[in-house]
């Protein structure tokens, strides 16, 4: 075959092939357009959204110019067609790493949110714990309290139910001349020897009754006076304690003896001192 031949037969070629290439491809057209709008109801039921669609091809040449140089490079080595296929691709992928910056910065925001709230309700329950702490002290403190003040009330009430328990100890007589009320050697002697065992010795009661002749009012006034040299003798030789003295002027009545009968008074006064002792109430002050 000669050159001559060859040549119109290979543009012949040439021109043929975009014709059934057309005619090949514009059948499929349709059903690629059905199949991306099914996949697309698809992905937005699943997702809201869409995947990267595929690019649409027009025909053979696809946005190429029909010549014969891109009928042999097609679509080989296109850097325009490279570039169609990876711009959705990359531009999806930038898109992802947005997002992506995103969900980290939400997920920090969260995650300091919710250390602060941890923090905060753990000082809470550390602040919760002390008072709870500092409550349980203070009642223990008041049961002690309460317990201390229970022991003293019963301790007290000892006390004055053994108020009346008194008993004599010892008994002194001190006679007076009539119209004296100046105690005597004698009588110094006796309130001595009566008081000297009292010295720093506690629940004790001091019973002075001063009797005196004549009638009323006078003898009243007369054992009033020779009681009262009595206490004052106690009081200032023997630092008596006042509060324990008890003082009282029977005038002219008459005393009991021994016997229990009534004795008559005698011309002159005289002063009984009754010492009284409370064993009990010693013994719980001890």
């Amino acid at each position: 075959m000669t050159p001559r031949t060859f040549l119109p037969l290979l543009l012949a070629t040439a021109l043929a092939l975009p014709g059934l290439a057309q005619q090949a491809n514009s059948p499929g057209q349709p059903a690629a357009s059905g199949d991306q709008a099914a996949s697309g109801s698809q992905s937005m039921s699943t997702s809201d959204r869409q995947p990267v669609p595929p690019p649409a091809s027009t025909n053979f040449w696809d946005g190429d110019d029909p010549n014969l140089v891109n009928l042999v490079a097609h679509p080989f080595a296109n850097k325009k067609y490279v570039e169609r296929r990876v711009g959705p691709i990359r531009d999806r992928l930038n898109e992802l790493d947005q997002l992506t910056s995103e969900n980290k910065r939400t997920i920090k925001d969260v995650d300091g949110r919710a250390q602060q709230g941890i923090q905060l309700a753990s000082e809470k329950v550390t602040l919760a714990d002390q008072h709870a702490s500092d409550a349980g002290d203070k009642a223990r403190m008041a049961q002690t309290t309460a317990t201390q003040a229970s022991t003293r009330v019963a301790s007290v009430e000892q006390m004055v139910s053994n108020l009346d328990q008194y008993k004599g100890d010892a008994q002194t007589e001190i006679r007076f001349r009539p119209g004296q009320s100046l105690l005597s050697k004698s009588a110094k002697d006796a309130l001595d020897q009566m008081a000297a065992p009292l010295k720093d010795q506690r629940s004790y009661i001091i019973e002075v009754r001063g009797f005196a002749a004549g009638h009323g009012a006078a003898a009243i006034a007369s054992s009033r006076k020779m009681a009262d040299s009595v206490v004052r003798y106690l009081v200032l030789n023997h630092e008596i304690p006042v509060y324990r003295v008890y003082v009282m002027s029977m005038g002219n009545a008459a005393a009991a003896d021994a016997d229990g009968t009534m004795a008559k008074n005698s011309r002159g006064g005289r002063v009984e001192i009754s010492v009284m002792k409370n064993d009990l109430m010693g013994s719980v002050q001890h």
